[in-house]
């Protein structure tokens, strides 16, 4: 992929610090005072994959914006290596503007292409955060075929992928099919979670995991009965992992 010409914009506002690639187009959001906290409802919905995937031991997250996921990861699971992947330097600059760890033992950015990188790891990857977007939305090489079964093969067995997409996207549909194909049909989705951000959960393999059976859930009726219910649960998700981290657990 070529890198965007666009610079990165990072407003102030009160507590809240944007970083947005277009005036008014909000990629990620943080409070300076609680840095850690996850408030764009998409960022919430993505965190599921703990549903499927309780103990994660390796992360690896396509795209860093202001690195609300990756900071939340990585406090809240503490068992789990983050590899983060993120094409632009420019973005990659500002991770101490939004207090983004540095690198260490557990937790490293790379500066990449992820369409290329994705090819390297084989087998290595427990769960795939997808939300590579930039000015223009979802770069057509992290919606494509080929991206998408080189997803596939980075997972272990019982691994997940998430991937944000916008509903609205020309390109859904046709993404969609490609994903289902990649992963032979164990897709997911819960339904009304995160207004036009379609997060789609992924498993690979057809062996019983607890993933899969939680795919095959979730498939049944799009999660919950309600939308309304679908974003309690994503709220209810965040909640527990703080929880959990401040028992030790």
């Amino acid at each position: 992929m070529t890198p965007p010409t666009l610079r990165p914009l990072v407003h102030t506002r009160g507590d809240k610090r944007s970083l947005e690639f277009e005036p008014g187009m909000i990629q990620s959001e943080m409070r300076l005072s609680r840095p850690d906290e996850l408030i764009l409802s998409y960022a919430r919905a993505m965190m599921c994959f703990v549903r499927f995937h309780p103990r994660p031991e390796h992360i690896v997250m396509v795209g860093l914006g202001g690195g609300s996921l990756a900071k939340f990861c990585y406090r809240y699971l503490p068992h789990s290596r983050i590899t983060v992947l993120e094409l632009r330097a420019d973005v990659i600059a500002l991770r101490e503007q939004f207090a983004i760890p540095r690198d260490n033992a557990r937790f490293r950015v790379v500066e990449a292409d992820a369409a290329l990188y994705m090819r390297q790891l084989r087998g290595a990857v427990d769960v795939l955060l997808v939300d590579g977007f930039d000015a223009t939305g979802l770069p057509p090489a992290l919606g494509s075929a080929a991206f998408y079964a080189d997803c596939r093969r980075a997972l272990r067995p019982g691994g997940v992928m998430v991937a944000n997409i916008f509903s609205y996207d020309p390109q859904y549909g046709p993404m969609l099919r490609r994903l289902r194909h990649a992963f032979q049909g164990r897709i997911c989705w819960f339904r009304g979670i995160a207004g036009n951000n379609r997060i789609l959960f992924a498993v690979k393999g057809a062996a019983p995991s607890p993933a899969l059976a939680m795919q095959q859930k979730v498939a049944r009726n799009h999660g919950l009965a309600l939308p309304v219910l679908n974003r309690l649960l994503a709220h209810w998700t965040v909640f527990s992992l703080r929880w959990n981290a401040r028992r030790g657990e």
